[in-house]
């Protein structure tokens, strides 16, 4: 297996579904202005909070776990829009400020 097969965690994703784990997927679908990840990002986040991968970083990724939780309990999808204002970012604890759209669903 190559460095990049380890940290990929679509590969990740699919190696805790066949564990038995439940699992949701957050893909960065579209960004504005500045953003830490580009879109095609992926974060995995299995049902005790566990997860792989970055969408975003700081309070933003937080976000993201908890509502993978949510979504992986209800099993209905849910698309995440975040954004500040450049000025604000690093008071959020965003590194650049910027808009990004989340999409997140439940693997299975």
């Amino acid at each position: 297996m190559t460095v990049s097969e380890i940290l990929d965690p679509l590969l990740t994703a699919e190696s805790w579904k066949h564990a038995g784990r439940d699992v949701a997927i957050a893909t960065v679908i579209e960004t504005w202005g500045s953003a830490p990840r580009p879109t095609g990002s992926h974060l995995v986040i299995d049902g005790e909070g566990n997860f792989e991968g970055s969408v975003s970083g700081g309070c933003v990724e937080g976000a993201v776990i908890t509502e993978a939780l949510e979504v992986i309990e209800s099993g209905t999808p849910k698309m995440l829009e975040f954004g500040v204002a450049d000025e604000t970012a690093w008071r959020v604890g965003l590194s650049c400020g910027g808009r990004i759209r989340v999409y997140v669903e439940r693997l299975g």
